[in-house]
């Protein structure tokens, strides 16, 4: 009821946008749209499954073993004490902020009509993640394989998101993993839109990256997950440049 109750709203405020031509409908329209991936990650408990299988998982963990154990990444990003952990546990946390901070610098730098561009990269990175859900039905390397690879050093901020976790994590799927391509889905949609400050798609770039370092240390998802998650925020760019180009300026 909830959902229909949101489309229904959304759909009246593009209504009332192209009826009264007020700015205001467009701008709750911008930030509506937030509130509607929001809504489809929740839903996205509708396709989990009974049980799972753990065969993908038990094949997604070989990579992850090698390169945190063989190849030591475990090891380098403890080994200056809890700062890295910590830097990419807030890292992890702040990818639901990412969104609407790109949202508000348009609207800081004057460019609000240009938001569109951004939405349509970030809603189609995410989106096109949890379309798969359904197909790929797995759970996170913390549940399937508990204390494996796990960090050693437990911050405040792993606190913070296990809690949101317990709380409000859905039991779909991992892959692709939309942390990871909601977050460079906001670093790319931001280059798009506001080309003329490379700052600050830059800072959505390094801390997409964080996140999908995070999301694999943290034992969030798997390295496939994060991988999967940057070739679909990868196809979204490429589907919306597609859209624009075909769209009348």
């Amino acid at each position: 009821m909830l959902c229909v109750t949101v489309l229904a709203a959304y759909a009246w405020l593009i209504y009332a946008d192209s009826l009264w031509r007020k700015e205001i409908f467009g701008i709750i329209r911008d930030w509506f749209a937030l509130l509607l991936v929001l809504a489809a990650y929740r839903e996205m408990g509708w396709f989990a499954p009974h049980t799972h299988s753990f065969v993908l998982e038990r094949r997604w963990v070989v990579l992850d073993r090698l390169v945190l154990r063989n190849w030591h990444a475990h090891d380098a990003i403890e080994s200056l004490g809890p700062v890295l952990p910590a830097i990419l546990e807030i890292s992890y946390s702040l990818v639901y902020a990412l969104a609407p901070f790109a949202l508000a610098m348009l609207y800081v730098y004057g460019a609000r009509k240009r938001s569109e561009r951004f939405l349509l990269v970030f809603v189609l990175g995410t989106l096109l993640s949890y379309a798969q859900f359904p197909f790929w039905p797995s759970e996170p390397p913390r549940a399937v394989f508990p204390g494996e690879d796990a960090p050693s050093i437990y911050t405040v901020f792993r606190q913070f998101n296990w809690f949101v976790l317990s709380g409000y994590g859905i039991h779909t799927s991992v892959f692709p993993s939309a942390h990871v391509s909601g977050a460079f889905a906001s670093a790319f949609g931001m280059m798009r839109a506001l080309p003329g400050k490379t700052c600050v798609g830059r800072f959505l770039l390094v801390m997409a990256v964080l996140i999908a370092v995070a999301t694999v240390y943290g034992r969030y998802h798997y390295i496939v997950d994060g991988l999967a998650g940057i070739a679909v925020s990868l196809v979204a760019l490429g589907l919306a440049l597609m859209v624009e180009s075909a769209s009348p300026d």
